[in-house]
C-alpha cells in the first residue's frame, strides 16, 4: 500500500480521478470514507431488517451518488460485497419491479468496468437472472392486465444478464444448453425464445483451458443452423449477435475462413439492394441486421490468416456505386451507417490489442492480432466510398465520422485526399454543399492532422493556408456555412497556441526542415485573429436590428429565433476559443482593435449588442487584468456622464448609449472576480445609479451587473482553458510552442488554476449585499408595515432581492430548521452533504443567516400582497423565482448543468481519441469535466433535511399554485412539483391539502384547476395519481372519481389527462415483499472485509425478527389497503351518484388494479360481469377485458408429472445421451398424429399422453418432461354453484341467467366499425376462461346462440354474427383442455356438425375470422386430442361447394390448423398433399393461388436440422419431380402465338398473412367451367394449356418459398428454371407474365448454397442455349441479380469463368433484344467488380469490332448477318466497359471511347449503341467533367467534344 491507500486503510478500486485536482481535494478522503462506512452499515442493517421499500432503496440511491461522486472508492471486497448484495435484492422473487429496475441501474454501475472484478474474485449463479427474465419476457400476466411492468424493464433485465453474464460457472454453458435446447423447433416460436436466451445468457468470456466447457460446446451445432437457414428467420439475428460476442472473447481460437464467404453473402443481402434490370424486385422477410453488431463481428474477424479483408474488399467494390450521391434510395441510410461504424469497430480492436492497461479479460492471440500492414490495407479499402459518400443527400456527418477514425489509425491516407477536396472547394462560390461537407469532414479529422507527427508530419503545415481560406466562410448572408466555419475554427484553435515562432530559426538549433517552415508560418497568425474580427464584425453589423421594444420592454422577455441563437453560440465558442490561445502580443493586438470598434460604436441591446457583449466577455475571460484594465474606466465614465442628470433616474425611454454601455459592463465583469477589486468604488457608484432606473432595460442591465459581480466574486470555478500551461511569452529558446499542437492534457500534471474566493472579494461581496439587498428589504418590510410603494417599486425591490440570492446564493447557508419526518424507516434516512469548498466562506448579514432573513421579509410582502392587491402578477412572479432560489439554488441550477453535462460529452465525443483512451484528451475538455464535477458536487452539497422553513414555503407555494391567474399558478405548481421531487415523500404532507381542492363542491374554478394540476404533476412520467403506495392511491383514487363538480371542458380534459398519465405509467405495486433468508446472509458481509468498518454492529437476532414481524405487519397493511381501495371505488360506482366520464374512470382505475396474487373481491367481480352487458360501448369493452383478466387470475392450478419419453414410447435412450433432432426418430413417434390410433374411446383417451407443446420432442428431450397428470388428479370438473370460491360465484350466477347471456350476445355479435372488425383476442380469452374455469356449467345456454350465429346467413348481419361465433367456438375448443373424454366427445359430437356448417358457407367477410378461429384452436395443442377438427377441415376441401371460393376458403381454414401443428401432423400433410397433385391444374385463379399457398406451408416441414433425421412429412423432391414431366411440354418452345385462355385473372402475390382476398374475381379460365362447378376435364385436348395453369400453381408455390421456407432454394426448384423462363413468350396472358417475373425475381434473389451453385450455372446455361429468345433474355436477368445476391459463395475462378462464358456467349447472340440485355448484364459485372477489364477482355471486344462489314456501294448483295452480329458485340462489349464506370474515368475509357467513335457511322443498331453509349457517358460525368477531362489528351478531347457536340450526335 501507498501512503495514501494506508490513509484511507483500502486500495480503492478506481476513484474518479477529477476529485483530485478540486481545490478542496484534501478534504474528500475523510468524506468518502465517512460516507462509505454509513452506506455500507445502512444499506446491510435496512435488509437484515427486511425496510425493502424505503430503507433499501434510499441507501441503494446514496451508494449510486456515491459512485457518482466518488467512483468505485471502495475495497475489491467491498465491491464484490455491494455486487452480490444487490444481484440478491434484484433476484428477490415477485419483487415490485419498478425495484428491480432501480437495483438494476446500481447493479450495472458496479460491474460496468469488468476489469476490476475477475473470474476468480467473483461467481454468480444464472439461474435466479433466468427466473426473472422469464416472468418479464414472457410474463403470462403482463398480457391479461394482470401485471403492469415499467417500460423499460426489458433493457434493464438484458444489461443486468451482460453484466453478470462474465461471471457465470464454467459449467453454466452446458446446464444452459440442456435447459435451452428442447425448445429448439425450428418451426416454432420457442426457437426465437431459445436463441434469445443463448445470445443473453451464453457466456464467451471463459480462459482458453475451458473453452472445451464453453463455446465449443456449441458453436458448430449454432454454426451449422445459422448455415442451414437460408431465409433470414427472425432468430438469426441473435445468433449473429452471439457469433459477435464470440469473435471478439475468442480472438484467434475460432477458424473463420470456412464460414466467410456465407457470413458475408448473408450480410451483403441484409442491406436489400436493387441490383438487375427486371422490374419486379422481391423484399425480404427478416432482413434486419444491427449493423452496430455485424460490424463489430467482421472488425474482430480481420487478423491472422484471415481472409475477411479480401471479402470486405470485393463488398466494397460491390456497393460502391450504391455510396454516389446521385444514387440515394430505401438503402441510403443503412450504408451509411455501416460506413460510419465499421472504421469505429476496427478503432477499437485495435485500442483493445494496443493501448488498453491489460487485464484478466482475454485478448487476441498474439498470432491474431491486427498488424499496421492489416491496419492500412483496411483503411486503403474503406478510403474510396468515404470520400464517395462525403457528398450524400443524406448529410456528411456518416462520412465524417468514419473519416475521424480512419485518420486516427492512418492519417496519411485520408488527410492529403481530403485536403485536395477541400481546397477547390475554398477557392469557388458555387458549391457551397461541397464546401459544407469538406469542413465538416476536415473538422472531424482536424485532432489527427495536428498531432500525428509520426505518421502524417506535414498536417500542420496546413494549418495556416486553412485558416485563412475558411475565413470568408464567415458570411452573415449564408447561415449555413458560417455555422460550419465558426465550428471548424473553434476547433483548430482549441489546439493550437496562437503564438508567433517566426523567430525560432535565430534562437534554437533544434529544428528540423519541417518546423522551420511551420515556424515561419505562425508569423500569419496575428494577421489571421485580426480578419476573423474583422468578420465577427460583420456579422454584428449585419445582424443589427431595428426594434424599439429593446428600450423600453423586458430584455429576459425577448427572444432571439432559432438562427440567431445558433450564430451567437457559434460565434461566442469560436471567440472564446481564439482569445484564450493568443498570446500575450497578439492578444494586445485584439483588445485595441476591439476596443476601437466597441468605442466607436452604438449597437442596440436586442441582438447586435449581446453579441458585442460575447466578444468582451471572451475577451476578459482570456485575460481579465488586460481586458478590464481597458474596458471597465471606460464603460465606468460613460455611463456616469449619461447618469449625472437626476432626470435619467425617472426616465422610461432611457439613451441607447448608456444602455448599450451598461450591457457591455454587465457582460465584461464575467471574469476572474479578482480581476475587477481595483474597480469596485466604481462599480458601486453605477449599480447605485442604476439599479433603481424606471427603464425596464435599464435596470435589468443594471440587476444582471450585480449578479455577475455576485456570482464572479463568490463562486468556485476553473479559470484557465488553454491547449497548454506553459508561459506562451516565454522566449522561444526555452519552449517552442509549436511542439505544443494538439497536445492531450495530462492529468497528472494539468496546472488547474481556480478561482477560490479570496477574503477581499468576499468583503466586496458582503458590502454589496450590504448595499444592495439590506436596504431593499428594509423597504420591502416597510411596504408590510403599511408604507406606500407603488407596484413598480415592489417589483423593483423584489427584482434586486432575487438577482442577490442568484449572484450570491453560494455563499448563503441552506435553510436550516426543525427537521420533520417524511417517512418511516427501520434505519436513517440520511442523505450526505459534498464539501464544496464554500464551508468557510458563509456570508451572514446582521449577523444573521440570510436565507431565513430572505424568507421572513418575502413570507410578509407576499402576505401583504395577496390580502390587498392580489392582481399584482408580476411581484408573485419575483417572489415565487425568489422561494425557487431559497429551496433549489445553492450555486448551480440542475437544469443548466444537465445541459451543460449533454454538451460536453458531445464535444469530447467530436474531439475524442478512441485510439489512445485513457484520457487522452484535449486539456480544455478535461478542465471542463473538471469544472462539471465541481458543480455536481455543488448541486448535492446540502443534506436536503426536510424542516419547518421549507414546509412555510410549500405552504406558500401551494397557495399560489391556486391562484386566480394562470401564469401565477403554472409557475408555482412548477416550483413545488420540482420540490416534490427533491424532498421525497413531501409530497405526503401536503396531500390533504391538495385534495382539499378536489373535494369541495364550492371551491372556485381557479382552485379545482390548480389542484388538479397538482396532482397530474410535470410533463414527464411523474404523477401524484402513480405513487407506488397503497396508501396514496386511497386517498387520491376516490376524491378523483368524484371531481365532477364542473363541466367546463378545460377542467374535464385535464382530469382525462390525469387519467391518461395513471394508464401509461402506472406499474404493480407489490402487497407481498419478502426478503428471502439468503438475502439476510449476503447482508452480513459488509462486516466481514477491511476498512471502513460500518458505524453500527449488524443487527442481532432481536432486531430481526422485529424486521420480520414489521415486514409482516407491513405486507397486511398493504393487503388490506389494497382491498379498501378497490370496495371504495366499487361502492362509488355502485353509488349511483357518478356521471358517466367519472363512471368510465372509475370503472378503468378499478380495472388497472386486478392482480394476479391477489384475488378480486367478490363485489368487483359482480361489478364487471354485470357490465359486460352494460348500453355504453366502452364500459361494456372495459368489462369483458376485466373479466377475461379475472378469470385468468381464479385459473386453479392444473398438477402436473414427470415422464420418461422413452419409456413412453418404449424405445431405449441412446447410450450418449443425446437424440438426433428430427421428426422421425422413434421416440417421438408417439407425439404424433395417426388417424388408425386416435383416442376415440375413453380407454385409448386415458391412456394417450398428451403433450400440447408441439416443440417438445423435435430437437430433444427435457431432462425432466413434465405432462399434466391424469384427469382423476385434476380439480374437480361440475362444480355446483356452493362448491364455488364467493369471486367465482358472480360469474357463474351471471352465466347460467339466460336473459343475461341472450342481451351479452346480443352486443357481441352486433358491428363495431363497419368493414374493420376484426376477431376479438379478448373476446376469445374470455371465453376460453368460462370453459377453462367453469367447464361445460355455460354450454347449454351458449348452444343455442353459437347455432345461430353460424346458421346467419343475412346480408348485413352475417360477419358480425360468424365472427362471434368463431370467438367462441374458438374459446369453447381451447377451454375444453382438461375437460374428461365423455365431456369432449359430447361437446364434438354437437359441435362438429356445426363446424360442417360454418366452413361450407364462409364469405369473403367471415372467412379470415375462421381461419383465425381454427389456428388459434389449434395452437399449442395436441392434434390427437383434436382428431375431431382435423377430420372435418379435411373432408374434401375442394368439393366445388360454394363454388371456387368456397374450395379457396376451406384450403384457407384448413391451411392455418394444420401451420399450428408443424411436425406433428405428417399424416395429415401427406393425405392432403396427395389429395391436392390432382387438383393442381384447377380451372379457378383464387384456387390454383391457395393450393399453391398450401403446398408452401406443407414444405416448410420439409427441413432437417443439420446432423438431424430426414424428415417424415412430404418432402419437395418427390413433390416437384411428380409434376416435372407435364411441364416438359413448355420447355424450349419458339416464341409462341397469343394463347386462347382468358386474360383477366388477377394478380395476387402469396403473403406470408395467406389471407383470402375478399374482392378476388371468381375467373375461370375455360368457359366450360360454367356455373361455377368445376370440371376437371376441360383442357384434357389441350396438354399446353393444362401445363401453363398447373405451372402458374407451381410459380406461387414457388414464390411462397422465399419468404416462409428456411430451404428456399432446393435443387429440384432449379429444375424448373428452363420451364419458366420461356413463358415471358407467351401473348395474350397478362396474368402469366406478371407470375413469370415475379417467380424469376423470387429466384434470383434466393440464397443458393455452395453446393448447388454449379447445378444454377449448369441450369442456366442450358437455358441459354433454348429457342425462345425472351428465356435466352429472361436467363440474364436471372444471372444478374443471382450473382449479386449470391457475391461471395461465387468468387471461386472457375464459376467466374463460367457466368463469363455465358455472357459473353449472349452477347453474340442473333437477336438484338439479348445481345443488348447481356452487354447490360456485362457491364453490371463490371461494375461490381465481378469481372476485371482486363488486357484480353478488351482485345477480345476491340476484334470483334474490327470485324469487317461489306460496303453496300462496293457490292450490290445484303450485309453479312455474322459479321453484323460480331461486330455488334464487340460494340456492346466496350460499351458495358464504358457503362461499368458511371462516375469515373479509368485509365483504359479515353481509348476505349476513342475506339468506339469509330462506330459512328456504322449502320443500325451499332450506331444506335454508339450514340446511346456516348450520351449516357455524357450524363454521368458531367458533374465532375473538370476533374474528368484531365485524364484525357488534347487530341482524345477535340475529338470526344465533336462527337458530343456535332450535328452527328444530334442526328
Amino acid at each position: 500500500m501507498d501512503e495514501w491507500e494506508e490513509r484511507l486503510g483500502f486500495k480503492p478500486q478506481r476513484e474518479d480521478v477529477y476529485n483530485k485536482l478540486l481545490p478542496y481535494a484534501e478534504g474528500l478522503d475523510q468524506e468518502s470514507v465517512e460516507q462509505l462506512a454509513e452506506i455500507k452499515t445502512h444499506l446491510s442493517r435496512s435488509i437484515q431488517l427486511c425496510d425493502v421499500k424505503v430503507g433499501v432503496v434510499h441507501w441503494v440511491s446514496q451508494l449510486t451518488k456515491y459512485i457518482r461522486c466518488h467512483g468505485l472508492k471502495f475495497s475489491k471486497e467491498d465491491h464484490i460485497c455491494f455486487v452480490k448484495i444487490l444481484f440478491e435484492m434484484i433476484t428477490i422473487p415477485d419483487l415490485e419491479l419498478s425495484l428491480v429496475q432501480k437495483f438494476s441501474t446500481l447493479f450495472i454501475s458496479l460491474l460496468k468496468k469488468k476489469e476490476l472484478l475477475s473470474r476468480e474474485d467473483l461467481e454468480l449463479p444464472w439461474k435466479p437472472l433466468y427466473k426473472l427474465a422469464e416472468e418479464v419476457f414472457y410474463s403470462t400476466y403482463e398480457p391479461h392486465g394482470l401485471a403492469l411492468f415499467p417500460p423499460t424493464i426489458e433493457s434493464h433485465i438484458k444489461s443486468v444478464v451482460r453484466m453478470a453474464r462474465p461471471y457465470f460457472s464454467v459449467e453454466s454453458t452446458q446446464e444452459m444448453l440442456e435447459e435451452w435446447r428442447p425448445l429448439m423447433c425450428p418451426f416454432d416460436t420457442t426457437m426465437g425464445k431459445a436463441m434469445k436466451y443463448f445470445e443473453l445468457f451464453l457466456p464467451t468470456m471463459l480462459p482458453p483451458e475451458h473453452h472445451d466447457k464453453g463455446f465449443r460446446l456449441w458453436f458448430e451445432e449454432f454454426m451449422n443452423l445459422y448455415d442451414s437457414a437460408h431465409n433470414s428467420p427472425s432468430w438469426e439475428a441473435n445468433l449473429v449477435v452471439l457469433f459477435a460476442r464470440l469473435a471478439i472473447h475468442n480472438t484467434g481460437y475460432v477458424d473463420w475462413n470456412p464460414y466467410l464467404p456465407k457470413i458475408m453473402t448473408r450480410f451483403l443481402r441484409s442491406f436489400d439492394l436493387n441490383v438487375g434490370t427486371a422490374a419486379v424486385q422481391a423484399s425480404r422477410p427478416h432482413n434486419h441486421y444491427d449493423l452496430s453488431v455485424v460490424t463489430i463481428w467482421i472488425s474482430y474477424l480481420m487478423g491472422g490468416d484471415s481472409t475477411v479483408q479480401d471479402h470486405l474488399e470485393k463488398l466494397f467494390r460491390a456497393i460502391e456505386t450504391f455510396y454516389h450521391p446521385s444514387n440515394h434510395g430505401k438503402w441510403t441510410l443503412k450504408l451509411m451507417s455501416f460506413l460510419s461504424k465499421l472504421p469505429l469497430a476496427v478503432v477499437k480492436r485495435v485500442h483493445r490489442e494496443r493501448h488498453k492497461k491489460p487485464s484478466w479479460e482475454p485478448l487476441a492471440l498474439e498470432s491474431h492480432r491486427l498488424t499496421d500492414e492489416q491496419i492500412t490495407r483496411f483503411v486503403k479499402s474503406m478510403k474510396d466510398i468515404v470520400f464517395l459518400a462525403m457528398f450524400s443527400k443524406y448529410g456528411s456527418s456518416d462520412s465524417a465520422a468514419a473519416m475521424h477514425n480512419l485518420a486516427l489509425l492512418r492519417p496519411e491516407l485520408i488527410i492529403p485526399s481530403l485536403l485536395e477536396q477541400l481546397y477547390p472547394s475554398l477557392e469557388t462560390l458555387t458549391e457551397p454543399h461541397r464546401l459544407t461537407a469538406c469542413m465538416n469532414c476536415l473538422n472531424a479529422v482536424a485532432r489527427s492532422m495536428l498531432s500525428n507527427t509520426k505518421w502524417y508530419p506535414d498536417g500542420r503545415n496546413h494549418l495556416l493556408p486553412i485558416l485563412n481560406l475558411s475565413l470568408p466562410g464567415i458570411d452573415p448572408n449564408d447561415f449555413k456555412k458560417s455555422l460550419v466555419t465558426f465550428q471548424l475554427l473553434s476547433t483548430f484553435t482549441a489546439m493550437v497556441p496562437f503564438v508567433d515562432c517566426s523567430g525560432a530559426s535565430q534562437q534554437r538549433q533544434d529544428l528540423d526542415e519541417n518546423e522551420m517552415e511551420l515556424c515561419s508560418a505562425t508569423a500569419q497568425f496575428e494577421d489571421v485573429v485580426l480578419q476573423f474580427l474583422d468578420r465577427a464584425f460583420a456579422v454584428i453589423e449585419m445582424n443589427t436590428t431595428e426594434v424599439s421594444s429593446s428600450r423600453t420592454g423586458s430584455l429576459s422577455e425577448v427572444r432571439l429565433n432559432p438562427q440567431e441563437l445558433m450564430i451567437k453560440v457559434g460565434m461566442f465558442s469560436t471567440v472564446n476559443a481564439v482569445f484564450q490561445q493568443c498570446s500575450g502580443p497578439i492578444f494586445d493586438s485584439v483588445l485595441h482593435k476591439l476596443f476601437n470598434y466597441v468605442s466607436s460604436s452604438l449597437c442596440e441591446i436586442r441582438l447586435a449588442g449581446r453579441f458585442v457583449a460575447d466578444l468582451i466577455r471572451s475577451a476578459a475571460r482570456a485575460s481579465p487584468v488586460k481586458t478590464l484594465k481597458k474596458f471597465v474606466p471606460f464603460f465606468c465614465r460613460n455611463i456616469k456622464e449619461l447618469t449625472e442628470s437626476d432626470d435619467v433616474q425617472k426616465e422610461e425611454h432611457l439613451d441607447d448609449s448608456l444602455l448599450f454601455n451598461l450591457q457591455l459592463l454587465s457582460e465584461v465583469v464575467r471574469c476572474d472576480g479578482k480581476a475587477f477589486l481595483p474597480f469596485k468604488e466604481d462599480l458601486l457608484h453605477i449599480l447605485k445609479k442604476s439599479l433603481h432606473l424606471t427603464s425596464k432595460p435599464g435596470y435589468e442591465l443594471a440587476r444582471n451587473l450585480l449578479t455577475h459581480l455576485l456570482k464572479a466574486l463568490t463562486l468556485i470555478y476553473t479559470v484557465d482553458y488553454r491547449s497548454v500551461t506553459k508561459d506562451w511569452d516565454a522566449p522561444l529558446a526555452e519552449y517552442l510552442p509549436i511542439r505544443d499542437w494538439a497536445k492531450p492534457g495530462d492529468l497528472d500534471n494539468m496546472g488547474v488554476e481556480w478561482h477560490v474566493p479570496s477574503e477581499e472579494e468576499m468583503e466586496f461581496a458582503k458590502q454589496l449585499l450590504e448595499d444592495c439587498l439590506l436596504p431593499e428589504l428594509h423597504k420591502l418590510e416597510q411596504f408590510c408595515n403599511g408604507q406606500k410603494m407603488d407596484r413598480q417599486e415592489v417589483i423593483c425591490s423584489l427584482g434586486i432581492v432575487q438577482e442577490t440570492i442568484s449572484g450570491a446564493g453560494s455563499v448563503f447557508s441552506p435553510l436550516l430548521g426543525k427537521p420533520i419526518q417524511l417517512a418511516e424507516s427501520e434505519v436513517p434516512l440520511r442523505r450526505f452533504k459534498h464539501i464544496c469548498g464554500f464551508e468557510n466562506q458563509v456570508v451572514k448579514l446582521n449577523g444573521e443567516e440570510v436565507r431565513p432573513l430572505i424568507l421572513r421579509t418575502v413570507k410578509r410582502v407576499l402576505a401583504h400582497i395577496l390580502s390587498s392587491h392580489e392582481d399584482d402578477t408580476k411581484s408573485l412572479f419575483h417572489i415565487i423565482q425568489i422561494y425557487n432560489l431559497l429551496l433549489f439554488y445553492n450555486g448551480e441550477w440542475k437544469e443548466e448543468f444537465e445541459a451543460r453535462w449533454r454538451s460536453f460529452h458531445i464535444v469530447k465525443k467530436a474531439m475524442g481519441n478512441k485510439l489512445q483512451g485513457k484520457k487522452q484528451h484535449l486539456r480544455a475538455v478535461l478542465v471542463d469535466r473538471l469544472q462539471l464535477q465541481h458543480e455536481w458536487r455543488m448541486l448535492n452539497r446540502v443534506d436536503k433535511t426536510f424542516t419547518d422553513l421549507h414546509k412555510e414555503i410549500f405552504d406558500d407555494l401551494l397557495t399560489l399554485s391556486v391562484s386566480r391567474y394562470r401564469e401565477v399558478r403554472q409557475k408555482a405548481q412548477a416550483a413545488i412539483t420540482k420540490g416534490f421531487n427533491l424532498f421525497t415523500y413531501s409530497y405526503k404532507l401536503f396531500l390533504s391539502d391538495i385534495l382539499k381542492y378536489l373535494k369541495d363542491p364550492t371551491m372556485e374554478h381557479h382552485q379545482f384547476k390548480g389542484g388538479l394540476y397538482l396532482v397530474l404533476g410535470t410533463v414527464d412520467k411523474r404523477c401524484l395519481a402513480t405513487k407506488r403506495s397503497w396508501e396514496i392511491l386511497n386517498q387520491i383514487w376516490p376524491v378523483l372519481v368524484q371531481a365532477q363538480h364542473s363541466e367546463k371542458p378545460s377542467i374535464l380534459k385535464l382530469i382525462d389527462d390525469i387519467a391518461d398519465k395513471v394508464h401509461k405509467h402506472l406499474t404493480t405495486i407489490s402487497v407481498n415483499i419478502q426478503v428471502p433468508p439468503h438475502c439476510l446472509e449476503v447482508a452480513q458481509l459488509p462486516w466481514s472485509t477491511q476498512s471502513p468498518k460500518p458505524v453500527l454492529p449488524p443487527a442481532n437476532s432481536e432486531e430481526m425478527k422485529h424486521g420480520l414481524e414489521q415486514q409482516e405487519e407491513r405486507n397486511s397493511c398493504y393487503t388490506q389497503q389494497y382491498y379498501k381501495l378497490v370496495n371504495t371505488l366499487v361502492e362509488l360506482v355502485e353509488g349511483g351518484t357518478l356521471r358517466w366520464k367519472f363512471y368510465q374512470i372509475a370503472m378503468e382505475l378499478l380495472a388497472l388494479i386486478i392482480r394476479h396474487d391477489a384475488k378480486l373481491p367478490q363485489s368487483a367481480v359482480n361489478l364487471f360481469v354485470k357490465n359486460m352487458a352494460s348500453e355504453t360501448l366502452l364500459i361494456r369493452k372495459l368489462s369483458l377485458g376485466a373479466v377475461s383478466s379475472i378469470l385468468k387470475q381464479q385459473k386453479r392450478k392444473h398438477p402436473r408429472m414427470v415422464i420418461d419419453p422413452f419409456a413412453v414410447s418404449g424405445c431405449e435412450q441412446p447410450s450418449n445421451g443425446h437424440s438426433l433432432p428430427g421428426d422421425s426418430r422413434l421416440d417421438n413417434a408417439w407425439l404424433q398424429y395417426r388417424s388408425d390410433t386416435r383416442p376415440d374411446t375413453l380407454d385409448k383417451w386415458e391412456k394417450t399422453v398428451f403433450v400440447d407443446k408441439t416443440h417438445w420432442g423435435y430437437y430433444c428431450w427435457p431432462k425432466n418432461m413434465e405432462v399434466y397428470a391424469p384427469c382423476s388428479q385434476q380439480p374437480k370438473l361440475g362444480r355446483k354453484r356452493e362448491e364455488l370460491e364467493p369471486e367465482e360465484q358472480p360469474i357463474y350466477d351471471h352465466f347460467t341467467r339466460q336473459d343475461f347471456v341472450d342481451k351479452m350476445l346480443g352486443f357481441l355479435s352486433l358491428e363495431e366499425n363497419k368493414g374493420k372488425d376484426k376477431f376479438s383476442t379478448k373476446h376469445y380469452t374470455l371465453f376460453k376462461g368460462l370453459f377453462r374455469n367453469f367447464d361445460d356449467a355455460f354450454l347449454p345456454y351458449l348452444k343455442p346462440h353459437i347455432e345461430k350465429l353460424v346458421a346467419d346467413t343475412s346480408h348485413d348481419g352475417h360477419d358480425s354474427s360468424q365472427r362471434c361465433a368463431a370467438e367462441i367456438i374458438s374459446g369453447l375448443i381451447r377451454g375444453s383442455k382438461h375437460w374428461t373424454f365423455d365431456k369432449v366427445s359430447s361437446m364434438w359430437e354437437w359441435l362438429v356438425p356445426v363446424l360442417r356448417f360454418a366452413i361450407n358457407n364462409m364469405t369473403t367477410e367471415s372467412v379470415t375470422d375462421w381461419g383465425t378461429c381454427f389456428a388459434t384452436a389449434s395452437e399449442s395443442r395436441d392434434p390427437r386430442k383434436l382428431h375431431w377438427l382435423f377430420e372435418v377441415l379435411m373432408e374434401s376441401p375442394i368439393s366445388g361447394a360454394g363454388g371456387s371460393f368456397g374450395d379457396a376458403s376451406r384450403l384457407y381454414v384448413l391451411q392455418g390448423a394444420l401451420a399450428q401443428q408443424e411436425w406433428r401432423v405428417a399424416e395429415l400433410l401427406h393425405r392432403l398433399i396427395n389429395y391436392l397433385i390432382p387438383h393442381l391444374k384447377h380451372p379457378y385463379k383464387n384456387v390454383r393461388d391457395r393450393i399453391g399457398s398450401v403446398l408452401t406451408s406443407i414444405s416448410v416441414s420439409d427441413y432437417t436440422v443439420p446432423h438431424g433425421l430426414p424428415t417424415r412429412c412430404p418432402q419437395r423432391k418427390e413433390f416437384i419431380e411428380g409434376f416435372l414431366p407435364q411441364l416438359e411440354v413448355l420447355e424450349d418452345v419458339e416464341d409462341s402465338p397469343p394463347l386462347s385462355i382468358a386474360t383477366t385473372e388477377k394478380m395476387e402475390v402469396d403473403k406470408a398473412t395467406d389471407d383470402v382476398t375478399p374482392d378476388e374475381k371468381m375467373e375461370v379460365d375455360d368457359e366450360s367451367a360454367a356455373n361455377n362447378h368445376v370440371k376437371e376435364d376441360a383442357d384434357i385436348d389441350d396438354p399446353r394449356k393444362s401445363a401453363i395453369k398447373l405451372c402458374k400453381t407451381v410459380m406461387k408455390y414457388v414464390q411462397g418459398n422465399l419468404s416462409r421456407m428456411f430451404h428456399c432454394q432446393s435443387p429440384e426448384q432449379l429444375k424448373l428454371l428452363p420451364v419458366i423462363a420461356p413463358l415471358n413468350s407467351v401473348t395474350g396472358d397478362d396474368d402469366l407474365k406478371r407470375e413469370t417475373s415475379v417467380t424469376l425475381a423470387c429466384m434470383a434473389q434466393t440464397y443458393i448454397p455452395p453446393k448447388d451453385i454449379s447445378l444454377a450455372l449448369a441450369i442456366a446455361k442450358e437455358v441459354s442455349g433454348l429457342k425462345s429468345w425472351h428465356a435466352r433474355s429472361a436467363i440474364l436477368q436471372y444471372i444478374q441479380v443471382m450473382v449479386f445476391s449470391n457475391l461471395f459463395n461465387l468468387q471461386q475462378p472457375e464459376y467466374k469463368e463460367h457466368v463469363k462464358e455465358l455472357v459473353l456467349h449472349l452477347l453474340c447472340d442473333d437477336q438484338l433484344e439479348v445481345r443488348e440485355m447481356a452487354a447490360v448484364t456485362l457491364g453490371g459485372f463490371l461494375h461490381c467488380k465481378y469481372f476485371d477489364i482486363d488486357h484480353d477482355l478488351l482485345q477480345h471486344f476491340e476484334k470483334l469490332s474490327s470485324t469487317k462489314l461489306k460496303k453496300k456501294r462496293r457490292l450490290s448483295g445484303p450485309l453479312s448477318l455474322e459479321n453484323l452480329l460480331k461486330r455488334h458485340a464487340g460494340v456492346l462489349g466496350l460499351s458495358a466497359c464504358i457503362q461499368a464506370y458511371p462516375y469515373d474515368v479509368p485509365g483504359f475509357m479515353p481509348q476505349v471511347l476513342m475506339d468506339l467513335s469509330d462506330h459512328v457511322d456504322d449502320p443500325q443498331p451499332i450506331q444506335m449503341t454508339v450514340k446511346k453509349t456516348l450520351s449516357d457517358f455524357r450524363r454521368t460525368h458531367h458533374d465532375n467533367w473538370m476533374d474528368h477531362k484531365q485524364k484525357f489528351t488534347d487530341d482524345q478531347l477535340v475529338v470526344l467534344t465533336d462527337l458530343l457536340v456535332s450535328p452527328n450526335y444530334y442526328a
